[in-house]
């Protein structure tokens, strides 16, 4: 096993608060998922009240890893999030992978897909805007800002990610003002078989999915002030505001129309706010989601070339990955994540790749979250924060991780053998560098 290293940290770089912190879980949080996710749950449930007790156990599970990565991210300080810890604390192999996932399936991937729907959903509203264009330029727009301006870039984070969380609130509670609303939230006889089933568990990387970004904060925890006070407040505050509004819009969606008229559609929150609001209702709507699609594409372009950014300081082939422009942000990861999400624009089908990026990321968090074993047993001193609730804690995601994945796998196998496959190619790329002389570890 790799020891563990001391990375060193330049206090001058430290520009980013608790408060932008916190803004960039949340947006990394909120995006494609939750205006989605929850069709495809009522197709394969077909039961409300499970399609409830999923976003819940959900939530526990995000939370689990946040109150997790804390500890790992206050102990081993830097950038880069999985790579980081995996590299320290397994092998750099290990976070290798991590990071070569994340380039393909952890990023670049959902920031075309949130991308795509931005422009579908500008298209809805204005007619003549080409969805491929919008979602074009609104990939530019955010990777010429990265580029230019960290601390600009986290400033503006957290004020969409404000005006995001007050617009799905504002949603729930013009909903709730709404006379003789309906209500089709029932309880039925067989909610607790289909809690145990195997389709719930494979449903749960639907839920995931929508969850993913609870750890965004460790990927720039060497450019947060005060990390063993702000980088807790950030990973678990962001997450618990996030299950509280997914949680206030699922009922939403589960309260006013019936499953059959969401199942299987990706426009959840359109047709609901259809069926009580109107025409003039749904475009109110899918232009609130433009601004959470926005934040999307914003905090998944930040968080996620900070991993390519240490990849490059720890490998000498990927070196030009660690250059930073003369405003102090990775120029060259940004753009290569950028241009991977420009070709995946035009090919990626979201549903597809859905099985593909939980499967795979869920090895990887699993991984990440054990290693606090790893930690705890190799060193004997220990910054600030531990883990709330150890071992419990880290030992639920990891049960219900586990449970996910092997489900997925045996009903989706085709889905997860492509991510079996990345990761083979991820493993026979690091070996071809490593006999060539191209690590820096």
């Amino acid at each position: 096993m790799a020891a563990i290293k001391e990375v060193s940290e330049n206090p001058g770089i430290r520009k980013l608060g608790w408060i932008s912190a916190i803004s960039i879980v949340v947006a990394n949080m909120i995006g494609t998922g939750i205006f989605t996710t929850t069709g495809f749950l009522a197709a394969d449930l077909g039961a409300p009240v499970p399609i409830l007790i999923g976003w819940v156990l959900g939530g526990i599970i995000a939370l689990c890893g946040a109150l997790t990565y804390s500890e790992l991210a206050v102990n081993i300080p830097g950038n880069g999030g999985e790579y980081l810890y995996l590299s320290r604390l397994y092998h750099p192999a290990l976070g290798f992978l991590s990071g070569w996932v994340s380039l393909f399936a952890g990023f670049s991937a959902p920031i075309a897909a949130a991308s795509v729907a931005f422009g579908h959903y500008a298209h809805a509203i204005f007619p003549s805007a080409d969805p491929v264009l919008s979602a074009v330029a609104l990939l530019i727009a955010f990777t010429l800002l990265h580029i230019v301006n960290v601390q600009a870039g986290g400033t503006i984070q957290s004020i969409i990610t404000i005006v995001k969380v007050l617009v799905i609130i504002l949603l729930v509670v013009a909903a709730l003002l709404i006379p003789d609303k309906p209500t089709f939230i029932q309880a039925g006889e067989n909610d607790f078989q289909v809690v145990i089933s195997p389709a719930f568990a494979v449903g749960l990387i639907f839920i995931m999915y929508s969850y993913s970004g609870w750890n965004a904060a460790a990927y720039i925890a060497g450019e947060v002030k005060n990390p063993e006070r702000n980088l807790p407040i950030s990973l678990v505050g962001g997450t618990l505001i996030v299950i509280i509004l997914y949680l206030m819009l699922n009922i939403f969606y589960l309260s006013f129309v019936p499953l059959d008229a969401i199942a299987g559609k990706v426009e959840v929150a359109h047709i609901v706010a259809n069926s009580l609001l109107g025409d003039a209702g749904s475009n109110i709507v899918s232009l609130l989601i433009t601004l959470a699609l926005i934040t999307s594409v914003s905090a998944m372009t930040m968080a996620g070339a900070r991993v390519y950014q240490v990849m490059g300081k720890d490998h000498l082939f990927f070196s030009w990955l660690s250059r930073k422009s003369n405003w102090g942000s990775p120029v060259n990861a940004i753009l290569l994540q950028s241009l991977i999400s420009l070709a995946l624009i035009l090919t990626m089908a979201f549903h597809a790749i859905l099985f593909y990026v939980g499967f795979t990321l869920s090895l990887f968090a699993g991984l990440t979250v054990f290693s606090v074993f790893i930690l705890r047993r190799r060193t004997t001193e220990r910054k600030g924060y531990r883990t709330w609730g150890y071992p419990i804690t880290p030992l639920i995601f990891l049960i219900v991780t586990a449970w996910m994945v092997i489900y997925v796998f045996l009903n989706q196998t085709q889905e997860s053998l492509i991510g079996l496959g990345t990761l083979a190619a991820g493993i026979v790329f690091y070996y071809l560098l490593a006999r060539r002389g191209g690590s820096a570890s």
